[in-house]
């Protein structure tokens, strides 16, 4: 018998060994619905980190439920050291309607810590906080951008611990951006508390991508092997270390119209290159989108339609261009070869 002691989170007591999906109460509906933000946690044996994984913090992100359901049928968590707490729905009201918010047309996002006898966000975040932040080591935040856009894998990091840049190289996303913090976000309010959250942003709201997911469970695997939870075994490799970026940019419309886009996420730029062309509906006038920076394309608008001033391709900026360029061939390559599993942003 392990001598490991049960995990407590919303009063229950999970024994070392084993599994349990706790439903956390939130709010009650008009209706009288209860509303419960469920988690699943699974107590390894043995001693170890705790670690959460979070999706759908905006309720339209669906590609990390999807990520956090594949997550949860790994074979790995036989033989885990420490803990893992999965929420695969956090925002369950923006979720069941499809919404970016909730019901108060809050962020959730920028609600954090949030308070007991707040708003419906902000008690829904000071949950968060006290019954899976305050009981974990580090986190992983599962995203994707906003509707009509769509983003390329990539790692979102402000690290308090030098140790987490290490974390965020594991993931294996082929972009690592040390990104700033936001008031109001769990990044922020969790880092305040001594927890550490890699961000993962991958696909589009209310879509599901094949190479997204992937890249998302290996990463997370990955991340937990080298906490020491897992064992190597069934772990998908990171061939190619991922390209590191210090900022970035939205290059937006120069006019409204239609967009014919020339480029698209995971391609490199070199300053003053053509992005795309806006032309009127009459085809009177065509002005081109050109580049103001070099760098990679992480993300991009998907609608050819738009109004002048709108973001249409975010671009990274990198140090060194050229050798940007190879690794994120070979990321493409590796990402392309994998082994098939089973199954905000600026508006």
């Amino acid at each position: 018998m392990s001598r490991r002691s049960p995990f407590e989170i919303g009063g229950f007591h999970i024994p070392p060994g084993t599994r349990r999906t706790v439903d956390l109460p939130v709010s009650v509906l008009s209706d009288h619905t209860p509303v419960n933000m469920s988690a699943h946690v699974i107590h390894g044996q043995e001693d170890g980190p705790t670690l959460f994984v979070s999706a759908a913090i905006h309720g339209d992100e669906v590609i990390g439920v999807e990520i956090a359901r594949r997550l949860l049928r790994s074979r790995q968590f036989a033989r885990l050291s420490g803990t893992l707490i999965v929420v695969p729905i956090v925002n369950t009201f923006g979720f069941l309607n499809h919404s970016r918010y909730l019901p108060d047309r809050r962020d959730l996002n920028r609600c954090f810590p949030g308070s007991e006898g707040g708003s419906l966000a902000s008690r829904l975040a000071h949950l968060f906080m006290t019954e899976i932040v305050g009981r974990s080591d580090l986190g992983i935040d599962l995203h994707s951008a906003a509707i009509h856009r769509t983003n390329m894998p990539q790692i979102r990091v402000s690290p308090k611990r030098e140790e987490t840049l290490a974390y965020a190289d594991a993931f294996g996303a082929p972009v690592v951006i040390r990104s700033g913090l936001r008031d109001g976000s769990l990044r922020q309010e969790a880092q305040k508390v001594g927890v550490d959250i890699l961000l993962y942003e991958a696909g589009e709201g209310l879509r599901f991508d094949e190479q997204s997911a992937r890249v998302g469970v290996a990463g997370i695997l990955r991340v937990m092997h080298a906490l020491g939870m897992i064992p190597e075994d069934g772990v998908p490799l990171a061939e190619v270390v991922p390209v590191r970026a210090n900022d970035s940019a939205w290059e937006r419309a120069p006019a409204g119209g239609l967009l014919r886009a020339y480029k698209t996420t995971g391609e490199m730029v070199e300053e003053g290159e053509v992005l795309g062309i806006v032309a009127d509906p009459f085809g009177e006038e065509e002005v081109e989108l050109l580049a103001s920076q070099a760098g990679l394309i992480i993300g991009r608008a998907n609608l050819p339609i738009v109004n002048e001033g709108d973001a249409l391709f975010h671009i990274a900026r990198m140090v060194n261009v050229s050798e940007a360029e190879s690794r994120i061939e070979s990321l493409s390559a590796q990402l392309e070869g994998a082994t098939m599993f089973d199954e905000d942003e600026i508006i």
